[in-house]
C-alpha cells in the first residue's frame, strides 16, 4: 500500500480511525470461549462489523504471543482474513521491534513477507542499522516510536540533549529523516502528548502519525487534530479497548460498531472542514 492509497481510503470513508485488535481472552464474550479459535472468532466479528468505519487495524502482537502458538496462529488467520476480504485496509503489526541489523532483517521478514502486514512499529533506540532493514521493503512502512503516551515516557524521550539543546524525541525525528528510504517512515505520537504535536509537525510535516491513547487513556481527538492534522490528514487515530469491549455479551460486535461509528462521525466533521 502507498500513502496515497491510504489517503484515498481516508477520503472515501471520511475516517482516519485505526482499531487496535488487542484481544484479552478474559474480556471476550463467554459464548466465544467455547469455539475452536476464540481470538480469531472475536477479531473476525469485530472486523466484519467495523471495516467500513476505519482505515486500519492494529493488532498488538503481545496479546497474541501471550497465548503461545495458538495466539500466533490466530494472529496469522486475522491478518490473512483482512487481506483477503478487505484488502484496502492498512494493517499495522504493533510489535515494537528493533535490534541489530541481521536480527531486524528477520523481524522484517516475519512481518512483511510471512504475515504480509503493511507496517510494523519499531523502537529507534539502537539507531539506523536497527531500522533500515525494515525500510528496504517497497510499499511497506516502519512506524517509529517518537513520543509515546505512557506515564514514564518523559524519563528518556523528553530529556534535553546538551549538544543539540533539543529534546531526545525531536532528535530522533530529525535523525530518522536522514536514513535510507526515510519516506517510508511513520511515527507513533501518543494522544496524551497532543500539545507537542505542533513542534512535531514542524519536523515531519508530511508524515503519517499513528496516535494511540484516544478514549480509554484519556487523549482528546480534537486536541490531536488541532495540532497534528496536515493537508492530507496525516493521522491514524487508534482506539482499542473503547471499541473492542463495548459489550461482553453476544451483541458485542454491534456495540463495537456503535462506538466506532461515534468516532467516525467526529472524524467526518473534521475532514469536511479541511
Amino acid at each position: 500500500m502507498t500513502t496515497q492509497q491510504l489517503y484515498e481510503q481516508i477520503q472515501y470513508k471520511k475516517s482516519f480511525l485505526c482499531i487496535g485488535l488487542d484481544v484479552d481472552l478474559d474480556k471476550i464474550p463467554p459464548h466465544l470461549q467455547q469455539t475452536k479459535d476464540p481470538i480469531f472468532e472475536f477479531n473476525k466479528a469485530i472486523i466484519d462489523a467495523t471495516h467500513d468505519l476505519c482505515v486500519a487495524y492494529k493488532p498488538n502482537t503481545a496479546f497474541y504471543e501471550a497465548y503461545g502458538i495458538k495466539g500466533w496462529r490466530a494472529l496469522e488467520k486475522t491478518i490473512q482474513y483482512i487481506n483477503e476480504n478487505y484488502p484496502a485496509l492498512f494493517t499495522i503489526a504493533d510489535a515494537k521491534r528493533g535490534d541489530i541489523g541481521n536480527t531486524s532483517s528477520m523481524y522484517a521478514k516475519a512481518f512483511f513477507d510471512d504475515l504480509n502486514f503493511d507496517s510494523v512499529t519499531v523502537a529507534p533506540y539502537m539507531g539506523k542499522d536497527s531500522v533500515e532493514p525494515f525500510l528496504q521493503y517497497k510499499d511497506k512502512f516502519t512506524i517509529l516510536l517518537a513520543l509515546t503516551s505512557n506515564e514514564s515516557s518523559s524519563e528518556f524521550q523528553q530529556l534535553n540533549l546538551q549538544e543539540t539543546e533539543t529534546e531526545l524525541y525531536k532528535q530522533v525525528l530529525k535523525t530518522s529523516k536522514t536514513w535510507k528510504n526515510a519516506s517510508q517512515l511513520m511515527y507513533v505520537v501518543g494522544a496524551t502528548q497532543a500539545e507537542y504535536l505542533e513542534d512535531i509537525r514542524k519536523i515531519v510535516p508530511d508524515s503519517f502519525l499513528l496516535v494511540p491513547g484516544v478514549g480509554a487513556q484519556g487523549g482528546s481527538l480534537l486536541d490531536v487534530c488541532k495540532y497534528g492534522l496536515n493537508k492530507k490528514v496525516g493521522l491514524l487515530i487508534n482506539s482499542s479497548r473503547g471499541i473492542l469491549y463495548a459489550s461482553d455479551q453476544e451483541d458485542f460486535a454491534d456495540k463495537s460498531r456503535i462506538e466506532a461509528l461515534k468516532l467516525q462521525r467526529e472524524m467526518q466533521i473534521i475532514i469536511e472542514k479541511l
